[in-house]
């Protein structure tokens, strides 16, 4: 078998395991890893496999690290956040040496998972730019449901955050997202403040 074919098996089963489950019955993170995959192959449409692969990781077996194992406060939230990428990292660079992908490839995935060298490494841009505009098509409404606490400019700050960590070609597909109208006036708001 062919090893990249292997290797997203291997990462689905991961994701199959994720307790937390769709309204059509789907595990989450499998679901997240296709909406992932779906966006590089919009973004990048000959992107390697391995391109692909990783983005199926960027969320992989994040179930197993709740939120509430770390401090509720900013520096907890970092520190999780930071936890979380190393172990993609390393749980995507094994499962991918287990299907037969090269070393190479195993460090460049893990390379791009863990986050490193944004802005600089083209594979983590693409990897942040589909999370971004997962985050903004398919989980901000229900992220803001979960918050309606949040104060306006808490909510524009993070679309500032959002907005900032994409590129130039991300952020053109986020205009072009047919968001509900109040999580379309917070993000252009969020954009002319930034």
């Amino acid at each position: 078998m062919d090893a990249y074919l292997r290797a997203r098996e291997l990462i689905d089963a991961a994701h199959a395991a994720d307790p937390t489950r769709t309204a059509d019955g789907r595990p989450a993170e499998l679901v997240y890893a296709d909406r992932m995959e779906a966006w590089i192959t919009r973004l990048e449409p000959a992107a390697a496999l391995l391109l692909r692969l990783a983005a199926r990781c960027q969320h992989l077996e994040r179930w197993s690290v709740p939120r509430a194992s770390f401090p509720l406060d900013r520096a907890g939230y970092h520190a999780w956040r930071k936890t979380l990428y190393r172990k993609q990292a390393d749980r995507a660079r094994a499962l991918l040496l287990q299907a037969g992908v090269t070393a190479v490839g195993a460090d460049d995935a893990a390379i791009w998972v863990s986050k490193t060298d944004l802005k600089t490494n083209a594979g983590t841009q693409a990897l942040e730019d589909a999370a971004c505009l997962v985050f903004l098509e398919s989980e901000i409404s229900a992220f803001a449901a979960q918050h309606t606490e949040y104060p306006r400019e808490k909510f524009t700050g993070i679309l500032q955050k959002t907005w900032r960590k994409m590129s130039p070609r991300a952020q053109r597909c986020a205009l072009g997202l047919d968001l509900p109208p109040v999580i379309a006036a917070l993000l252009h708001e969020a954009i002319a403040t930034a």
